[in-house]
């Protein structure tokens, strides 16, 4: 669908329903939903309010992006129901305080005293990077990067180590996602396969558990090492340009760093000008053995979970 705007707007039309859907007792009564989200009222089948279910699997979907894995999982179905049911879960070891709280309210098996939408748009680490300003700037600065705003810092003969200088831009704020951004980013809403082979895709995300500073010293490492010149700009983001043209022009490629929580980061690289024949080179051959250290997982490749503790 297409708003006045032209805004793609995206419904899931299977899971919808209207209020003549309810029966006499006020609620639902049709099982449906993918088993891992679904909440344990929908698997008791003796009713349940739309609204409340769907916060829990909210709940859920939030728990995947944020750790990239289901809180309730089990070869067994039944065993995986009896885990939904008494809200069995664990919380990686970079999930904040705040953010466990907030989970630990969603994914609340009694629907009488789970959180509502209301008190969740007032929770501290919802309202936290929720600045409408900071977002408009967000967007803007992903459309367009003003030279004038930017400054050249590498030098493309050098390839010393980097560390004071990606301290003193890792302490620059960073785009700080809110659960709206996370959303955009997720690969479950990765599209582009469906319009481009995956050898062709002209941007790549990974996640990492080291700080910001870590991962932009990394960065401007890399760049030396290449001999790109590199170009930084707050907000975590960064351009790395060959000197050289290539067959379509001087190769570009912007890094940006968006952080999820202190400890977790989730960096973007994409081509904005040049080959991408020649940027998929750069990038397999390169760029990637170089990140290894720094990386955690790579968007669409798996990753074992990392240790875990309670909520």
């Amino acid at each position: 669908m297409l708003d006045e705007n032209s805004n793609l707007k995206v419904s899931d039309f299977g899971l919808s329903t209207i209020s003549e859907c309810r029966r006499l007792d006020g609620l639902l009564h049709t099982s449906c939903g993918t088993p891992a989200y679904v909440a344990p009222e929908v698997i008791n089948r003796k009713g349940y309010d739309g609204a409340k279910a769907d916060i829990w699997s909210c709940g859920v979907i939030l728990f995947v992006l944020l750790a990239g894995y289901l809180p309730f999982q089990d070869k067994n179905l039944m065993n995986m129901y009896k885990k939904i049911g008494k809200a069995e879960f664990k919380c990686p070891s970079w999930f904040s305080s705040d953010i466990r709280r907030l989970l630990l309210r969603i994914l609340d098996p009694n629907p009488s005293t789970r959180i509502s939408i209301e008190r969740i748009m007032e929770h501290p680490w919802f309202r936290k990077g929720l600045d409408a300003k900071l977002l408009r700037y967000n967007l803007q600065a992903k459309d367009a990067v003003p030279a004038a705003d930017m400054t050249v810092t590498s030098d493309p003969l050098s390839c010393s180590n980097s560390a004071t200088e990606g301290k003193e831009q890792g302490a620059k704020k960073l785009s700080n996602l809110n659960a709206f951004d996370i959303i955009s980013l997720s690969t479950g809403l990765d599209l582009s396969g469906m319009f481009e082979d995956n050898d062709k895709k002209r941007e790549s995300k990974f996640t990492s558990t080291n700080s910001a500073s870590t991962i932009v010293s990394k960065i401007e490492d890399i760049a030396k090492c290449m001999r790109l010149k590199l170009v930084k700009k707050d907000g975590g983001m960064m351009r790395m340009e060959s000197f050289k043209p290539g067959r379509k022009g001087v190769m570009s490629i912007d890094a940006e760093i968006f952080e999820v929580t202190p400890d977790f980061h989730l960096v973007e690289l994409k081509k904005t000008n040049g080959d991408t024949i020649e940027y998929q080179k750069v990038l397999n051959q390169e760029m990637r053995p170089a990140l290894k250290d720094i990386v955690w997982a790579w968007q669409g490749e798996q990753q074992p979970p990392p240790p875990q503790q309670s909520c």
